[in-house]
């Protein structure tokens, strides 16, 4: 399986996008770190139809994110901020114009993702 913080990441922007019993045995997995055989019992189905109904949620999550690269561009978001911020507090009080410049042309690419 993914690295839980893929997983919830990929979650976070796709998972509406399962069935209300995929997203369950999914958060059960993913969020509650229930056990294969916890939710097997809950759920009244065997081990292997949990871990391969979490590996198909997966899947399905993965074909999301490359269609639509939603968690792509959040990164991508993400990043630029952090980097505007850093432009803006040292440009605070110097007046250069260069780096005024940078974080313009940061803002404006941030705008067209």
């Amino acid at each position: 399986m993914k690295a839980i913080g893929e997983q919830a990441m990929l979650y976070d922007f796709y998972g509406e996008l399962l069935t209300k019993r995929q997203r369950q045995i999914y958060e059960d997995v993913v969020f509650d770190d229930m056990s294969l055989g916890e939710i097997a019992q809950e759920q009244g189905i065997s081990r292997q139809g949990v871990y391969d109904l979490v590996k198909r949620c997966d899947r399905i999550l993965e074909s999301y994110e490359e269609k639509l690269k939603l968690v792509e561009k959040f990164r991508i978001t993400r990043e630029k901020v952090a980097r505007i911020r850093l432009l803006a507090e040292e440009s605070r009080g110097s007046g250069d114009f260069g780096l005024i410049d940078e974080i313009e042309q940061i803002a404006g690419d941030i705008m067209e993702l």
